[in-house]
């Protein structure tokens, strides 16, 4: 019998190539990880939310099952990417586990994503967010990401640095979430806030 450890998890493998095992472990841990999250939010947010149909704001990600297609363009080389990422992180001071994490959840690292709300490229600027951020093209990588990463450093700020109430406001807006109190009660909104800090590193929450 082996030992397998995955995910933090170690449990016996009666066979090497066990994959029914291995995936139940796998999700054992990433179920217990989210619920430990959710906790987190609901702490925040002071209250439940219900359930949301997808933790991804993207039309072409919420809505494969209705028919939508994926961008029209590749993720951009991970490379790129990551030098647009340590260079905003150290440029702006933000971390670059929370810039990366925005990226994925938000275009999956497509540069020529566009919201069903009018949000764009890689880190989803509505074209007047991108304005003051001094962002001319939001399809270009390089503007993206700084004013994305310029928007997130603003957040946080505003917020003291906690990171949920930053999220919740690059989600649904800084207005909403001091109108509320904390993180808006949106599906839509929750899932983002807790799907994004369940990949995040721990010092994170």
């Amino acid at each position: 019998m082996a030992i397998a450890t995955i995910s933090g998890v170690t449990w016996a493998q009666s066979a090497p190539n066990n994959a029914d095992t291995i995936r139940a472990g796998m999700k054992a841990s990433v179920d217990q990880q989210r619920a430990s999250v959710m906790k987190q939010v609901v702490a925040v947010a002071g209250k439940t939310p219900r359930p949301a149909a997808s933790f991804f704001t993207v039309p072409w990600v919420d809505s494969i099952a209705s028919g939508f297609n994926t961008p029209p363009c590749d993720p951009l080389e991970t490379k790129l990417l990551e030098d647009l990422i340590e260079k905003n992180s150290k440029d702006q001071g933000v971390k670059p586990d929370l810039i990366r994490e925005v990226i994925n959840q938000e275009s999956g690292a497509r540069p020529c994503a566009v919201s069903s709300k009018g949000a764009q490229g890689l880190m989803q600027l509505m074209p007047q967010t991108a304005a003051e951020m001094g962002v001319r093209d939001p399809f270009d990588p390089k503007q993206n990401v700084e004013g994305g990463t310029r928007l997130l450093k603003q957040l946080l700020a505003k917020y003291n640095g906690n990171v949920a109430l930053a999220l919740a406001a690059y989600n649904a807006g800084s207005g909403r979430v001091d109108q509320d109190g904390g993180i808006p009660a949106i599906p839509e909104t929750m899932g983002y806030v807790t799907s994004i800090l369940s990949k995040l590193p721990k010092e994170f929450r």
